[in-house]
């Protein structure tokens, strides 16, 4: 499913392209074999439409193994980097390193989103706790309203550092990015995305034991003999991470960490040994279709790929509320 949805990915848009010509322009770049093919044709799958797919991939995956991770954790069906304000909050970082160049260059964008994204997190914990709830609450509402007040802070802070020090220019490119946009990406993008989502997804997938007693509350993940407060770090660092480093990328995307591991429940069941690689695996598939259609939906036009996955992901949880509401 994966290797056809990046083939896809390489073949479909404004100018389709043949899977032959795809197969011969890799065998060049790869393999040096030398196949006769038009130069723009190869740029256009090479460059543009292949590094797209691949960090999509990536984006999709790390975004929906970080949303398990956190429903886990925090025992809260809605828990995901967007809602929590992870997402916010590494825009946030991004967004304050790209346009004020914070650290004289050796703050990378990626390392800025972290910052913002830790950050977010734990000022949502606070606000949580001092709400009366936690981390680790089992009706966890209040985690859910702090990490909605926590996003929209950071996305005011997020605003206010544009509208304040970004020319016009740089404020339109912004907002749209802050969308969803993988116009921009490289191959050096592909360097950082492949090997930070299989770490992080290879984290995660390490620690399902321990994420299948943390579904039971952070008591009974002790009782088994699970360094609780470790672990939580461990998992929500990873999670902080992957989510920043793509966000750095292409910016804030919704609903991938919600719905994908909802959808994937009702596949392969709630055990994480199957859910994390399964979930992994969906939201690579989903996040390249989005991307596809976001390139193909209206013609001469590329909208943000936080539309489309709005756009679908919104009607596809509603479908799973009610369809686990029937299921009671």
């Amino acid at each position: 499913m994966l290797v056809a949805a990046v083939c896809a990915g390489a073949a479909i848009g404004e100018t389709s392209i043949p899977l032959p010509v795809i197969a011969k322009a890799l065998a060049n770049r790869i393999f040096a074999a030398g196949y006769p093919l038009d130069a723009i044709d190869e740029g256009i799958v090479w460059n543009y439409r292949l590094t797209r797919a691949i960090v999509a991939a990536c984006c999709g995956a790390a975004l929906a193994v970080s949303g398990v991770v956190l429903q886990a954790l925090l025992r809260n069906a809605l828990a995901d980097p967007y809602i929590l304000g992870i997402s916010a909050g590494a825009s946030t970082g991004a967004v304050t390193v790209a346009i004020t160049g914070l650290g004289a260059g050796a703050i990378s964008l990626s390392l800025g989103a972290f910052a913002g994204a830790v950050l977010a997190f734990l000022l949502v914990a606070v606000l949580a706790r001092a709400a009366g709830g936690g981390v680790s609450v089992q009706a966890t509402g209040q985690i859910i309203l702090a990490g909605i007040a926590g996003s929209q802070l950071f996305n005011a802070l997020t605003s206010f550092i544009i509208t304040k020090s970004a020319n016009a220019e740089q404020a339109r490119g912004i907002m749209f990015w802050l969308l969803g946009n993988l116009s921009g990406v490289r191959w050096h993008d592909v360097r950082l995305a492949v090997p930070v989502a299989i770490l992080g997804v290879a984290v995660c997938i390490w620690h399902r034991r321990a994420l299948d007693a943390f579904t039971f509350g952070s008591d009974s993940a002790a009782s088994l003999g699970i360094p609780v407060r470790q672990v939580q770090i461990l998992l929500v660092g990873t999670s902080a991470l992957m989510t920043a480093v793509m966000v750095s990328m292409v910016g804030s995307i919704g609903f991938v960490g919600l719905v994908i591991p909802h959808a994937t429940r009702f596949l392969v069941g709630v055990r994480h040994a199957r859910l994390l690689p399964a979930s992994a695996l969906m939201g690579s598939v989903f996040l390249v279709g989005a991307d596809i259609a976001s390139r193909t939906a209206i013609d001469g036009q590329v909208l943000p790929i936080g539309v489309i996955t709005a756009l679908v992901g919104a009607p596809g949880f509603a479908l799973i509320l009610i369809r686990g509401r029937r299921g009671r």
